[in-house]
């Protein structure tokens, strides 16, 4: 299944980059549909009354359903590939998110976003496989740095589009305008993306420079690892364990640096959608960074396991600089911090998509290791927003304590990438198991 990584063919065409573009597409919009809420909710919470803890649970109910399935979304995948899953993960949570327009109290806005949370679901277990399918070894690390910087473009185009939407047509209009563009696209990836031996455009020279890079063949007929083996390796729970730490910290960016924002910064309307976008738009090529990074690591000769682990830890330690935008007295320079933390962050999470491929025993395994360990992650997104939330309520309404929350989490999470997780090989290949 996986080949040298120091393979030096040069590759026949690029088909495999558009198809990652296409899913960096999907995570885009993913990401601006899930992160409109975050946008909207200063203009939403007179309108319907909610408290901060009330907003913590909003924010944080997505990510119950979501995570709860995932494991079963990436079990789907392996079964029906990615175009498929992907289509319908793009028709559903665009038609999911225009229900959020008609909420008329918590409740419904409750169930709604429920919803939202559970057919998003097979976005990012459907990126992880066209990563196993049309990229090698040494390729996978940019190549799933693309498809997830979705989730940051996502996140910074919702603040202008969104405020700039809301300001027109209101709050309940943003979250219409948002699934259109689902929809629109989701019809745009059933026309593009195919799997390699499908493709009408990919040259015999370019399909086999991926499967001799250790690219994935669709159609193998291998047995999956049964999931209860899968839990008996250290690095599946490495893994779980700092994609939660990780993700704590990030989804603060994604659901209360806007309020935190107005509330804390005396951003208005239109500084909140021009100065609030610029540490998502930062960690873009910070992400970009990561996974040229690991490639050139693995050419000049690094193991796979340090390529991936080098921008784990260090992003993760750097990260935790978000401590300091709770002490910090001018806006600006908390506003900085912030970006360099989610810039970190996203420099660190270049590695992980590429992981689920490059630790699966057969490619019947990365769509479900990848809902495994999204699982993990979306954990984190409910518990972050709440968490945030209950604290903001407890303290007066001071960020202090939950940004130093976040820095600890995000140090912690470092140490588990950096020494929970050993090698970083196919899960089988080696003996290091839990036991």
């Amino acid at each position: 299944m996986t080949a040298s990584p120091a393979l030096n063919t040069t590759p026949a065409g690029r088909v495999r980059w558009t198809m990652i573009w296409l899913a960096f597409g999907s995570i885009t919009i993913n990401y601006l549909d899930r992160a409109n809420l975050g946008v909207a909710l200063p203009y939403m919470t007179e309108d319907l009354d909610l408290s901060n803890t009330a907003t913590g649970l909003l924010l944080g109910a997505f990510f119950w359903t979501y995570a709860a399935f995932l494991p079963g979304a990436g079990w789907l995948v392996d079964r029906f590939g990615p175009r498929r899953m992907m289509a319908f993960a793009l028709g559903a949570w665009s038609i999911a998110t225009m229900l959020v327009g008609a909420a008329t109290g918590f409740v419904v806005l409750l169930l709604v976003r429920l919803l939202l949370g559970a057919v998003e679901s097979p976005a990012y277990p459907s990126s992880s496989q066209v990563v196993a399918r049309w990229f090698p070894t040494r390729e996978r690390g940019m190549a799933a740095s693309i498809f997830d910087s979705g989730g940051r473009a996502g996140t910074a185009f919702a603040l202008p589009i969104t405020t700039a939407v809301v300001a027109v047509l209101g709050w309940r209009g943003s979250f219409v305008a948002a699934g259109v563009v689902g929809l629109i696209y989701c019809a745009i990836w059933l026309r593009f993306y195919r799997d390699p031996d499908e493709h009408a455009k990919v040259t015999p020279g370019e399909r086999d420079y991926i499967r001799a890079g250790g690219g994935m063949e669709a159609g193998e007929q291998m047995t999956p690892m049964p999931w209860a083996r899968l839990f008996r390796y250290r690095t599946v729970w490495g893994m779980v364990l700092g994609f939660f730490c990780l993700s704590f910290v990030l989804y603060f960016f994604i659901t209360w640096f806007p309020s935190y924002l107005v509330d804390a910064r005396g951003f208005d309307l239109l500084t909140l959608g021009f100065f609030g976008m610029i540490p998502a738009l930062l960690a873009i090529p910070a992400q970009w960074l990561g996974g040229w990074v690991q490639a050139r690591l693995i050419s000049q000769g690094r193991s796979v396991t340090y390529a991936r682990k080098f921008p784990l830890v260090l992003g993760l330690v750097l990260s935790s600089v978000i401590v300091l935008a709770g002490i910090v007295e001018e806006a600006w320079l908390a506003l900085a911090l912030l970006a360099l933390s989610q810039s970190a962050l996203c420099f660190a999470a270049s590695s992980l998509w590429a992981l689920p491929v490059d630790v699966a025993p057969t490619t019947a395994n990365v769509g479900s290791l990848a809902g495994i360990q999204g699982f993990a992650s979306n954990l984190a997104g409910f518990v972050s927003p709440l968490v945030v939330g209950v604290l903001l309520d407890a303290f007066g309404g001071s960020y202090f304590v939950p940004l130093a929350v976040a820095g600890g989490v995000s140090l912690l999470g470092a140490l588990v990438y950096g020494l929970v997780i050993r090698r970083i090989v196919p899960l089988g290949s080696d003996t290091l198991t839990t036991t």
